[in-house]
């Protein structure tokens, strides 16, 4: 069967970086800048690096025949373990050219998926990480059995290791079906614990990896997640309480890194975990200003976001690392190209209250500012206004109260249950006035005091 420890051993060992450019993929900063970093999060200490620029990938070792004996020497001359490619490879192509190199061969998607084996914590991570390694593993089984015998393909012919291959494939199979219904289970309880919040607001942090999303949630928060200088150093979504000046508390999530070129089967199975960003009333979108990469790191986030479904949604970019940045005109040149940026430092607390002041403008779009009647002995639905809105005045008449109030366009409908009436605050205006995406109804009773 598939070992799926194969690619722990990356740890501590030589490896050679290969890159090759095609046409329609240009690289994030300098060529193989991203995947040395990949690389050293993974615990490959590089000696090598090699590059090729070509029209099409060759079939058979997507390197040109050249380049193939090129990396040999090289890979003889550094004495290196492995080699690593910055680019996808088929089963076909890596099965040769570690049959040429005499070394193990990792591309992209499997050293990302070595990082986040060596990263998960949680039960649900471990799931996902597994399931993305089978469903990569699946097509690659082959090449585990090369050594063993093989006779002449037909039925009733067939050798003993394609017998063991086909076993592993049933059990690959058996396991795959096994980890999707738990982490469906788990995808299922996730929608139904986020569901079950949808009376605070939420705000989700999203972006590259490495951006400085934990560290921000630390600062805003006064939480203390892990957070280290690395690749994909969080995995889980953790949420903590914000409180928001002028607001009252937030819930605040922190979601796993983007990258470039994403493997697919991560983002499948990481749908669970993504569930908070895809039911946020806001994203913060990190990025790391002082990267020279910025720009096509933002726009890879974007992609990303667009892959899992969640592009239609508020979002605010915050350009973090500010104090690195070597000079102004860097800054300066971001802000110009995304006016409504909020420039911050998550270490050194610079600009952490203009973010606030933005998150709040932001949420205030989802928000009603409206009258709403109630009797005096209404204590329940009193306390409900003060802990989800914001309660800006309140007028006595008779046996009832008029509270001038702020609150979220979800929690309309909690609010005409108890209320005798809601109007919009000083305006006469028809039933069915729609505000922030909601429709305002007035609800009244008799006796109640004019507003």
């Amino acid at each position: 069967m598939y070992d799926l420890s194969r690619t722990e051993s990356v740890l501590s060992e030589a490896g050679v970086l290969v890159g090759v450019m095609l046409p329609d993929r240009k690289p994030l900063g300098s060529p193989l800048e991203e995947l040395e970093g990949l690389a050293a999060t993974a615990g490959v200490q590089v000696v090598g690096r090699l590059c090729q620029r070509r029209d099409a990938p060759d079939p058979a070792t997507y390197l040109g025949h050249g380049k193939v004996e090129e990396l040999k020497q090289l890979c003889a001359a550094k004495d290196a373990d492995l080699v690593v490619f910055d680019n996808d490879l088929s089963p076909a192509q890596t099965r040769n050219l570690e049959k040429t190199l005499g070394l193990k061969v990792l591309d992209r998607t499997e050293l990302i998926l070595d990082i986040f084996a060596t990263r998960a914590q949680t039960h649900q991570a471990r799931l996902a990480v597994e399931l993305a390694q089978l469903e990569y593993a699946m097509p690659r089984l082959k090449r585990m059995w090369t050594h063993l015998s093989r006779q002449k393909k037909g039925v009733g012919l067939r050798g003993p290791g394609e017998t063991q291959l086909e076993e592993d494939r049933r059990l690959v199979e058996r396991r795959l079906k096994d980890l999707r219904r738990q982490l469906g289970a788990i995808e299922r309880r996730k929608q139904r614990e986020v569901a079950g919040r949808r009376d605070r607001l939420t705000v989700s942090l999203v972006g590259y990896t490495n951006a400085g999303k934990s560290t921000l949630m630390n600062a805003l928060t006064g939480a203390d997640v892990f957070v280290q200088d690395a690749l994909f150093a969080t995995l889980d979504t953790r949420t903590r309480r914000w409180q928001l000046p002028g607001w009252g508390p937030v819930l605040l999530s922190d979601t796993v890194g983007f990258i470039r070129e994403l493997p697919h089967h991560l983002v499948e199975s990481f749908k669970a975990t993504l569930e908070e960003a895809r039911q946020a009333d806001l994203l913060l979108h990190v990025a790391d200003g002082s990267n020279p990469a910025v720009y096509d790191q933002i726009a890879a986030a974007y992609r990303v976001l667009e892959e899992i479904g969640i592009q239609r949604k508020d979002t605010l970019l915050v350009v973090n690392k500010v104090d690195m940045l070597p000079d102004r005109a860097r800054l300066d040149g971001i802000l110009s190209r995304y006016p409504g940026a909020v420039p911050i430092s998550a270490r050194s607390g610079f600009g952490l209250a203009n973010l606030a002041a933005a998150v709040s403008e932001a949420l205030s779009h989802g928000f009603l500012d409206v009258d709403i009647e109630l009797g005096v002995d209404n204590g329940r639905l009193a306390a409900y206004l003060a802990a989800h809105g914001e309660v800006l005045s309140k007028r006595y008449c008779d046996h009832h109260v008029v509270v001038h109030c702020r609150i979220p366009a979800q929690h309309l409908a909690r609010i005409e249950e108890g209320s005798l009436s809601i109007r919009p605050h000083r305006e006469t205006q028809e039933i069915g006035e729609k505000r922030g995406g909601a429709e305002i109804k007035t609800v009244t009773t008799e006796g109640a005091c004019e507003a």
